[in-house]
């Protein structure tokens, strides 16, 4: 049963799906129309030529929905996205930080710009095909971690803005992949067996560098001192974009000592190492704080994820102000990268998060 916790009925209710031309949206599609909604799928093109080359995958977003009978249309927001998302994640890199593409893309586009064309589109609700549990709790709209750690998505959404979040429905949270690719199966959908993507979506084959290379030609991508925590020069790096904290391999540093990527200085061109003691963080700075819960306490106790692959982390979260805060870690955690995003957890409901900023040794 699909419950999108709207007090219409669901053959009054019109529903936009954001269909990547992936499994995921295309089972939700399916979900939706087994449910009795009115389905209609609007999909982005994002990248565009020279720079990034064409993906074939959405193409297969209006395949999908003439095979499953609902109104499709494609929107094209390639500059949007170029400007917004890949210039940022260019900028990132060259300053020393490690960005988090997707969700500034979540925030900006696909429930950003797809959610207002949706709207004008006379939808209701807004769906996507994320691993991530939407609940109406005590009348208002919570966003929680899915059933499936292992797939959850949560952690991608939490710089939406709560205007959208409050249209958002994920209807796969309680499927596991396989479960969702049997759903697209059963319904005779070539695509179940479409492979999952892996990477970046504009990055090709996670050599971003080329990327950066082609997107900002006048940089130069000079070679630096790679130091210590005081300065001494243990030896040359490649380039500032090639590093990332918490990096080990690749370092091309001898004597036996195992050195790890402290900070990386955009200004100096240095790369500053340590051990790996060196690298555990006790209290860490964010910024653009994004907050989706109710009203804000001064200070929040809670578990946050500084990185979308690691675990939660105990910690106590100080808003310094309306767009700045101070997450004191309760737990060991080593290696937090500026540019990452901090989600907040709290008993599993997203509660907003904010962008890390660079350590100071």
């Amino acid at each position: 049963m699909i419950d999108l916790f709207l007090d219409t009925k669901p053959e009054q209710t019109r529903v936009c799906v954001a269909m990547s031309g992936g499994v995921d949206s295309t089972a939700a599609v399916i979900l939706l129309k087994n449910a009795g909604y009115q389905v209609f799928g609007l999909t982005m093109r994002l990248l565009k030529e020279p720079y990034l080359g064409n993906s074939e995958s959405v193409n297969d977003a209006g395949k999908v929905a003439q095979k499953l009978g609902i109104d499709h249309q494609y929107l094209d927001f390639s500059d949007e996205f170029r400007h917004k998302v890949v210039d940022y994640f260019a900028e990132s890199y060259i300053k020393g930080l490690t960005p988090t593409p997707c969700v500034l893309c979540n925030r900006h586009i696909k429930l950003g710009l797809l959610a207002e064309q949706a709207l004008l589109n006379g939808a209701d609700v807004i769906v996507t095909g994320h691993y991530a549990d939407v609940q109406k709790v005590n009348g208002q709209i919570e966003l929680h971690r899915a059933k499936d750690l292992v797939r959850d998505q949560s952690y991608f959404l939490f710089d939406v803005e709560k205007k959208f979040l409050n249209l958002l429905r994920c209807p796969l949270a309680q499927f596991s992949k396989n479960e969702t690719r049997q759903i697209v199966k059963d319904a005779g959908v070539e695509i179940f067996d479409k492979p999952d993507s892996q990477d970046i979506c504009f990055v090709q084959n996670g050599k971003y560098a080329d990327l950066i290379a082609k997107l900002k030609p006048d940089y130069l991508c000079s070679k630096g001192d790679i130091v210590n925590r005081e300065g001494k020069v243990l030896g040359q790096h490649n380039g500032i974009i090639n590093y990332t904290i918490g990096q080990r391999r690749g370092l091309g540093i001898g004597g036996g000592t195992i050195y790890y990527v402290l900070k990386i200085d955009a200004l100096k061109n240095q790369v500053v190492v340590g051990t790996f003691d060196e690298l555990k963080c006790k209290d860490v700075f964010i910024n653009q704080v994004n907050w989706l819960g109710d009203e804000r306490p001064k200070v929040l106790s809670c578990e946050v994820k500084l990185r979308s692959r690691q675990n939660l982390v105990k910690a106590e979260v100080e808003f310094l102000d309306d767009a700045k805060a101070c997450v004191h870690l309760l737990d060991d955690f080593y290696g937090a990268a500026a540019g990452q995003g901090c989600c907040f957890y709290l008993n599993n409901r997203v509660l907003g998060g904010g962008f890390i900023e660079p350590m100071k040794l």
